[in-house]
């Protein structure tokens, strides 16, 4: 099966070599991510910064209306490989031993902004979608007055009594969010390190995840655990973790594709 999509993809573009890694790999981005923020500090944190507040105001502005909560969190995994191109720029230049500060990572963005802006519409219409979708699903299966988001959790996801809407809503969130992770895990580094369009690098992405199912596998989950302590601190921790993970999928960018 992964021989047949890679024929595929082949006979449709011209896509770079993909090194296959053990499952443990993230591990080592992680590592030489950390090393970047520490080495980047000055060039890190204000990104960090900036989004953790964004973050804060959006999911406070979503706390009384249920549906657009979750579909805020989601959201956020969505635009996330997006929301990194800061960080990719400060590890590419620093690999490079060239200086970086915030400023200079702000211009490399901009040397840039055609590629970033074709995925970021791809990405917004991805997050209008879900976000309607959402609304729809609430519509469909929740029959009642929204409650507060504390009461909302504990009566629909943890009673029991709203299985199929739960089911419904995993089972679409997950499988957008597998899309997305597929088509955009390397892209976005990809767009920013070489001279290609956005579908070949989407198309890089997707065969890099196939290439290495279980690697990428250990990898979301990490990406998903540490958001989760992201949120679970106010966003007060996203402002460390975000350039950590960022600047480590530049890593992993770097060690999947040649």
């Amino acid at each position: 099966m992964e021989n047949h999509y890679n024929d595929v993809l082949d006979r449709h573009f011209h896509l770079p070599h993909i090194r296959q890694v053990e499952a443990a790999r993230p591990l080592r981005w992680l590592s030489e991510g950390w090393r970047d923020l520490r080495d980047n500090l000055g060039a890190s944190l204000p990104y960090g910064l900036v989004f953790a507040i964004a973050g804060y105001l959006l999911l406070s502005y979503a706390a009384d209306l249920p549906y657009l909560f979750t579909a805020a969190i989601s959201g956020f995994f969505l635009i996330g490989p997006l929301a990194a191109a800061g960080f990719y720029e400060i590890s590419r230049r620093h690999g490079k031993g060239q200086a970086v500060s915030f400023a200079q990572s702000l211009r490399g963005l901009r040397a840039h902004a055609d590629h970033l802006l074709y995925f970021g519409v791809f990405l917004a219409t991805v997050l209008i979608g879900w976000e309607r979708m959402s609304a729809i699903l609430f519509a469909l299966f929740y029959q009642g007055v929204s409650p507060d988001l504390g009461n909302f959790f504990r009566d629909v996801f943890l009673s029991g009594d709203y299985l199929y809407f739960v089911g419904t809503y995993l089972i679409l969130g997950g499988a957008l969010a597998a899309l997305v992770f597929a088509l955009s895990a390397v892209s976005v580094p990809m767009l920013m390190e070489r001279d290609v369009d956005m579908v070949t690098a989407m198309m890089t992405s997707a065969r890099t995840v196939a290439t290495n199912l279980s690697a990428m596998a250990v990898w979301a989950a990490i990406i998903v655990v540490l958001i989760a302590v992201g949120f679970a601190t106010m966003m007060i921790g996203l402002v460390i973790l975000l350039p950590l993970l960022g600047h480590a999928t530049w890593h992993a960018y770097k060690d999947l594709v040649e």
